[in-house]
């Protein structure tokens, strides 16, 4: 009986390294099917999103590198409605987010400032509301930041990553004002405008 058990031991020892893969996977594969169910996709560009699958990286519109972990998500003009999600910071390698020209609406989720691999994000033309949230100053890799078109308000931050980017980043928000002037305008701290 001991011998078994020392073997099975040991077998799950030599397989459970191969499931870390996996778990990670249905992890952003869990983020990614939150984002499905929090938006309407009349053009069905979300069909093949089905949380039945392993592996989120058979799905269109997610790139993966090597790992199977997702560091793309291409769904600019996908005539999307609905809200951003947070589970969608739980996306460690991502750095395209690409959710342009879509109808999204509602707050920029402050989790997004946990994408440390991030360095795209395209969130113009759509509804997006309330304030930048200061979270995203931490993305020290991000170099291309468009939230343009959108119904953004409070003050642009320029500390961290947001000292890079130029007022077309943040044009056609009529209730954003900045940027921020150091040591004398405190930065809205992501609550509503």
């Amino acid at each position: 009986m001991a011998i078994y058990t020392f073997s099975f031991f040991h077998l799950l020892l030599a397989i459970l390294p191969l499931m870390v893969p996996h778990a990670t996977a249905n992890l952003e594969g869990d983020a990614l099917f939150a984002l499905r169910r929090a938006v309407k996709d009349p053009g069905l560009k979300l069909q093949s999103w089905d949380p039945t699958l392993v592996d989120p990286c058979t799905w269109f519109h997610v790139t993966c590198d090597s790992d199977n972990r997702i560091t793309r998500l291409d769904l600019g003009n996908a005539k999307l409605s609905g809200k951003l999600v947070p589970e969608l910071g739980k996306l460690e390698r991502l750095q395209y987010l690409e959710l342009y020209m879509n109808e999204l609406m509602g707050p920029i989720p402050k989790e997004l400032g946990n994408l440390k691999s991030l360095l795209s994000l395209d969130l113009y033309h759509n509804n997006l509301t309330g304030s930048i949230p200061s979270s995203l100053s931490k993305l020290s890799n991000l170099k291309f930041l468009d939230v343009s078109n959108n119904d953004l308000c409070g003050t642009i931050p320029t500390a961290g990553s947001f000292s890079k980017f130029t007022e077309e980043s943040y044009m056609n928000n009529s209730r954003l004002e900045g940027p921020e002037l150091m040591g004398f305008v405190r930065y809205d701290a992501g609550g509503s405008c």
